[in-house]
């Protein structure tokens, strides 16, 4: 990999990393249900108006709106909302993995290697570590609603991968369009209309500013460089960049928030994040181009892998090696 597409990266892990502190400060200003709306909103426009028409079938780009965007942000937002700190909630979301792997063996029968097996055991290991840990200092019901965000990404994982999207950006913009009414009426129905008023009408430069980068610099720019990473190497090479996600997270949200992080977390976070690479990284016989990573239509799909011949030692076939199974390249970023 080049060294400026490596910075460019690190930088969207950074991107979706930092991305939980910036959820956590926009909570302070709107309903969690409200403000996952305006940033699908915001997603989708004007985007929609510029990426062209849809590429896959609508079927798909709903299942995953639904999912993704009403059941996992919904849930994550709510989570952090009641409790649940940002670095930790970029951590734990990493469970998706597992998830997914799980999802993927039963619906689409990949098969599960004895590496995969011992991985998900080492992740759920850290979820464990992870739940004791906050059991001590935080609400656990709210450490729940995000294990069961991590189950919702796995189930858009699986569409996605059923969907095969060709362009990870033009997907993700098209299904930011799904969430945006279902999630404004749950936030009618179970916020408010005087608390989403009042958020509306006290909307400050930081309310903004929290909005613009959750849907354009995390969403839009994310996706979109994410995939074209993926287009230009094999999901093996940029993969691995995904684990990078909760280490900003939770070094952005120590620095940011002044949120501890105690022995026991830095436990939980070395045991997740091996784990989740021992889930992802395996070696099929052929590569798959992942349809974008956060936090996300996040997943992979079956295609040959499309490499600049420059970039290739003479040595090095164009494909093979490593591959990220469903998920492996999809960070929680995003939030």
């Amino acid at each position: 990999m080049r060294p400026t597409h490596l910075l460019l990266a690190v930088c969207v892990a950074a991107t979706w990393g930092v991305n939980f502190v910036v959820i956590e400060v926009g909570l302070d200003h709107f309903p969690p249900l409200l403000l996952s709306a305006l940033r699908f909103l915001l997603a989708a426009l004007p985007a929609v108006f510029l990426v062209g028409r849809p590429k896959v079938a609508w079927k798909w780009i709903v299942g995953v709106g639904i999912a993704l965007g009403v059941a996992k942000f919904g849930l994550v937002f709510v989570g952090m909302d009641q409790g649940m700190p940002a670095g930790l909630t970029s951590l734990v979301l990493q469970i998706q993995a597992v998830f997914t792997a799980l999802f993927a063996f039963a619906v689409l029968g990949e098969r599960l290697t004895g590496l995969r097996v011992a991985g998900m055991a080492v992740a759920v290991a850290g979820i464990a570590v992870a739940a004791v840990d906050e059991g001590t200092t935080g609400p656990l019901h709210a450490f729940a609603l995000v294990i069961l965000g991590g189950a919702c990404w796995g189930v858009s994982n699986v569409l996605t991968r059923k969907a095969s999207p060709p362009d990870a950006l033009n997907f993700m913009v098209w299904v930011s369009t799904v969430p945006v009414l279902p999630l404004l009426a749950l936030s009618l129905l179970t916020e408010g209309a005087g608390r989403d008023l009042a958020a509306l009408r006290g909307l400050d430069l930081e309310g903004v500013g929290v909005i613009l980068f959750i849907a354009w610099v995390s969403t839009v720019f994310g996706f979109g460089a994410w995939g074209w990473l993926i287009k230009r190497y094999p999901a093996s090479t940029v993969a691995p960049f995904s684990l990078l996600v909760p280490v900003f997270g939770m070094a952005s949200a120590w620095l940011l928030l002044d949120e501890a992080v105690s022995p026991l977390r830095w436990v939980a976070a070395a045991l997740l994040v091996t784990g989740v690479a021992m889930t992802s990284l395996v070696r099929p016989g052929r590569s798959r181009v992942v349809a974008g990573g956060a936090g996300g239509a996040d997943s992979t799909a079956d295609a040959p892998t499309k490499e600049d011949p420059d970039d290739l030692p003479a040595d090095r076939p164009t494909a093979g090696g490593l591959t990220g199974t469903a998920g492996a390249a999809a960070p929680a970023a995003r939030g």
